[in-house]
């Protein structure tokens, strides 16, 4: 099944989509990658929807990514004696070690890596940053704090410290569980939630091993200051929009979102964009147009992929969500200024090597009849670096391996093709032709690029770019072998 546009959509599969007509349904609807969410359910139910995805992938003959979201750790205050309080601005309240029930005064905050980080002036948001408060005064087992917006705190809820960077792995033993789990399952990439600092991927890279790519999620200020670093370290990112517009101000996040697009453009890592972009879809069949012009702006941005959440987890309209974001991206890419825009914001890195070179000299093929362009790949590295450059014709990832082309069923443009490994050119062309005529990228009349390395099923070898013609007939002229 060939997709008539080339950003990416994500699902989130939840007790919404949860049996094999639905997930089916999503697909054929537009979603290329499903992401089951480890805050929610058990591995057991993890594992069924895992297991109903890769029936769905084996009956469409089409590889199709999967994401695990790591949950991160969880902060939250304790409980109350009364289940709930009214805090009032400009009262005083105290967070302490305490497990005694909490009251209007004060309540536990059972987290001692925050006392220890705290400094005077440093703000702390409970609840999605509905209620915020001051701190004046701190030590290592409490925090005496203003309360700057007021409003109902009760049990449990969350706690954010925007303001400093935590003593805090991002993984917890849960995660821990979870990651091997995931690994051991199959999945494809794993989103790393709470990340500060580039030695959080490092961790969940060693502890991965090679099993499962690493997206970083970032959704914290320390994320966001330290992007550089991170992104280096990183196989793909995630722009949370929710955790940062509670940790940040809520406007700064536009001007964020598209710094962080652009950067990982640049790196030739997928980005996705996230959260609440069809948010009013979880109870109405159709969208708000501030919701189809923000999807429609991460588009235009140059995103690999655009995610939804609530909407296909729990949301009563799961496969009108999936089709909006599906007709939505068809639009866009047709707009005749999505092309300059996208050129626009192209970022151009100096001392980029011949490989990287030769993956960016195939991006204007508008002047030729060539349709597409066809990288073999083991890593997915090459198809990578075809799409950075967001070209005009569609590309096409061969690959031997299944592993590699699931993976890159999250990048930008790519149609992924499992072909056999191959140990001459000649036969790689050969391939490349019959795959494009196959899915309807090309006829006999057409050319394609062909891009590949020799010796072939090397990893990093990119060495060759010829113009083939579709006619298999006239594949001898390409390159005498």
């Amino acid at each position: 099944m060939r997709r008539l546009r080339n950003v990416k959509i994500v699902a989130t599969l939840g007790p919404a989509s949860n049996d094999y007509q639905m997930i089916r349904g999503l697909f054929e609807a537009g979603a290329d990658v499903f992401r089951l969410n480890m805050s929610h359910g058990t591995h057991d139910d993890i594992r069924k929807r895992h297991e109903i995805i890769r029936k769905v992938e084996a009956d469409v003959n089409r590889p199709i990514a999967i994401l695990a979201d790591l949950q991160g750790p969880k902060l939250r205050v304790g409980v109350f004696a009364n289940s709930s309080e009214e805090l009032e601005e400009g009262a005083t309240f105290r967070m302490d070690l305490s497990p005694a029930p909490g009251d209007a005064k004060r309540v536990q905050l059972p987290h001692p890596e925050i006392f220890a980080a705290l400094e005077p002036g440093a703000s702390l948001l409970v609840n999605d940053g509905k209620i915020r408060l001051k701190v004046n005064e701190c030590g290592t087992d409490f925090a005496n704090c203003t309360v700057t917006v007021g409003g109902t705190i009760s049990n449990r809820k969350g706690v954010n410290v925007p303001d400093v960077v935590l003593p805090l792995a991002a993984l917890s033993d849960k995660d821990r569980g979870d990651l091997e789990f995931a690994c051991e399952l199959g999945v494809d990439w794993l989103a790393l939630s709470f990340v500060q600092r580039p030695e959080d991927v490092t961790e969940a890279r060693h502890l991965a091993r090679g099993r499962a790519a690493i997206l970083s999620k970032i959704e914290k200020p320390a994320a966001v200051k330290a992007y550089d670093a991170i992104l280096q370290v990183s196989d793909g990112i995630m722009v949370a929009r929710g955790d940062l517009g509670v940790e940040l101000p809520v406007y700064s996040v536009p001007p964020i979102q598209k710094r962080l697009v652009r950067g990982a453009r640049a790196a030739a890592k997928p980005v996705i964009v996230a959260t609440q972009m069809l948010e009013s879809m979880i109870e109405s069949p159709v969208p708000t147009r501030a919701e189809v012009s923000d999807v429609a702006t991460a588009i235009y941005e140059g995103a690999d992929a655009v995610m939804l959440s609530a909407e296909s987890a729990a949301g009563k309209y799961p496969i009108e969500a999936v089709t909006t974001m599906n007709n939505v991206a068809m639009s866009v890419e047709k707009d005749p200024t999505f092309r300059s825009v996208i050129e626009a914001s192209r970022v151009v890195r100096p001392g980029i090597d011949c490989r990287r070179d030769r993956c960016r000299r195939p991006r204007d093929c508008r002047a030729t009849n060539i349709k597409a362009i066809c990288c073999f790949s083991q890593s997915g590295t090459t198809a990578s670096l075809v799409a950075r450059e967001r070209p005009h014709v569609p590309i096409m990832a061969l690959t031997p391996l299944m592993s590699t082309a699931r993976r890159m069923a999250l990048t930008w443009g790519a149609h992924c093709v499992i072909t056999e490994p191959q140990d001459r050119f000649k036969g790689a062309v050969l391939a490349a032709v019959r795959a494009a005529r196959d899915a309807g990228f090309a006829t006999t009349e057409d050319q394609i690029v062909v891009t590949a390395g020799v010796p072939f099923n090397v990893k990093g070898t990119t060495n060759i770019l010829r113009v083939a013609p579709c006619d298999e007939r006239l594949i001898s002229r390409v390159d005498p072998e």
